[in-house]
């Protein structure tokens, strides 16, 4: 049977004849995860909706001269793999989309991935108990599936932020995004702003300043730097990280290691004092001008905003033909641009490391619970959830990556591998019994949200400044898990049947 619905102004038909177990919405880190897990499994079908050409997610679309990790390799890959043959401590970004693509290749990933193949629309259908989902490319017909789960696996750092320039959408020159690097940028003998110095920008900076005639750097806030410490490993240790026991020995002391940190988050000392102390160290070390130490001295609580690594930002930003302009990009008159405090600058080509709209993600005004509920609406308050993997009002439907499941200290994988087991858990759940959808109560979600604002309430991220973790309307830390690795593991990696509210198959009613 064929049924005709309009979704986005659209009319779509839905073949009502096939359906699917599982749809993922993205094909970088998360849904590349899940449908591994999936694969191996056997037990469900699924499909994964890529809107772009090829998978990676952050790692496909960051393309910029420096492009890598800040976590060290063997803690940033997926544990259930073979142990990957990484050639430094911290890889490089072709190499992670490598090892995602062989991910897909070696797992036979592919034929269940759908690419230029966006998110349209998904909704809850009450009666079939089933997301009736539309996705596609551009003007052409949309295609539609009809999915007893949804898991969304669109990540935080896939939507660019532009700040609001006046005059911006009137340059002259080239104007692109670090997410939107391209072969055609023009560097060369330019005259080049960055505007940002977050985590993207202090690995670009290097990279522009050997090329450009001359570059300016607009720095809003100062970033707290540590030493990155970067080396290549010799051929006898890449041979040995090869054995997976080895390799998980590795993983486990950096998880261990980084879990650590965490101490300095909640303010702690003598921790937060030591990290404050190597971060000032390595400024003064590399920084001889007192006046641009000064201007690089952050005013701010180490920990609120993530801490760099770089051992080549501060070098980049002395040499002569580089410009450190301690305040925000304001506006812009044909070809010059116009800081804060009042300087000009004439430029060709204006690189925007100004990160992603991270707190708010626009895919959730595409997802329709209950009652015609969209996402976005439930979220108007800032991202709320249960397990931070589960949402009241949206059935059968599994955030990854989502709300407070990520860390600013350590891996994101090891959260999402969290993550994953939960899902699995529900899956297991339902295809043991005669559970047709599950979905989490709306008391037990107002709770989860209670015990992350106490847990938030003493950390840096909430006493030490503003920053992107933060939701900008509510003030609620929304994106960070408040506490370790391993209690996020602890605390959300075992599904529990007892929150939830149960839609069985022999009756309508709930229990």
């Amino acid at each position: 049977m064929t049924v005709t619905t309009t979704q986005g102004g659209e009319r779509v038909d839905i073949d009502m004849s096939q359906e699917i177990d599982v749809a993922i919405i993205g094909a970088g880190f998360a849904g590349l995860g899940m449908a591994t897990q999936l694969a191996r499994r056997g037990r469900e079908s699924f499909v994964v909706l890529e809107r772009a050409d090829a998978v990676g997610g952050t790692w496909r679309d960051n393309v910029y001269p420096g492009i890598a990790c800040d976590i060290p390799a063997h803690l940033y890959s997926f544990s259930f793999r073979p142990p990957a043959d990484w050639a430094s401590r911290y890889p490089s970004g072709h190499e992670i989309r490598d090892y995602l693509e062989l991910t897909v290749a070696e797992e036979g990933l592919a034929e269940h991935i759908l690419l230029n193949c966006e998110l349209r629309q998904a909704a809850w259908d009450e009666a079939a108990a089933r997301w009736m989902i539309t996705a596609g490319n551009g003007d052409g017909p949309g295609r539609a599936f009809r999915a007893r789960s949804l898991v969304l696996a669109v990540g935080r750092l896939s939507e660019a932020k532009i700040p609001d320039i006046e005059g911006l959408g009137q340059f002259p020159g080239q104007v692109v995004h670090t997410a939107a690097w391209h072969d055609d940028v023009a560097v060369d003998g330019a005259r080049v702003g960055v505007v940002g110095t977050g985590a993207s920008a202090v690995q670009l900076i290097p990279h522009l300043a050997d090329a450009a005639e001359e570059l300016v750097v607009f720095c809003r806030t100062a970033p707290y730097v540590v030493p990155r410490e970067d080396r290549r490993y010799s051929a006898d240790e890449r041979a040995a990280l090869l054995d997976p026991e080895v390799a998980g020995e590795v993983r486990h002391r950096l998880l261990t290691e980084a879990d650590g940190a965490f101490r300095q988050r909640l303010g702690l000392h003598p921790e937060i004092d030591e990290i404050r102390a190597r971060a000032r160290n390595h400024l003064h070390e590399q920084v001889d001008d007192p006046e641009l130490r000064d201007h690089l001295t952050p005013g701010y609580e180490i920990g609120c905003k993530r801490i760099l690594l770089s051992d080549d930002f501060y070098p980049a930003l002395q040499r002569p033909n580089v410009v450190f302009e301690p305040s925000a990009l304001e506006s812009i008159t044909e070809s010059k641009a116009t800081a804060r405090s009042g300087r000009t600058f004439d430029l060709d080509l204006l690189v925007m490391a100004t990160g992603f709209e991270s707190a708010r993600p626009p895919a959730a005004s595409r997802v329709v619970g209950r009652a015609g509920l969209h996402l976005a609406e439930h979220w108007s308050s800032g991202m709320t959830s249960y397990a931070s993997t589960v949402v009241s009002g949206f059935p059968n439907m599994f955030v990854l990556d989502g709300p407070n499941a990520a860390l600013g200290h350590n891996s994101a994988i090891y959260m999402i591998e969290t993550q994953l087991d939960y899902v699995l858990g529900a899956l297991e759940f339902m295809g043991g019994t005669d559970v047709r959808a599950l979905e989490v109560s709306a008391e037990a979600e107002a709770a989860y949200t209670r015990e992350i604002d106490e847990r938030s309430a003493s950390t840096v991220w909430l006493t030490g400044c503003d920053s992107w973790y933060v939701d900008p309307e509510s003030g609620r830390l929304t994106l960070l898990w408040p506490g370790t690795a391993a209690s996020f593991r602890e605390r959300n990696g075992t599904f529990d049947p007892a929150p939830y509210l149960t839609i069985l198959d022999s009756s309508e009613g709930e229990r």
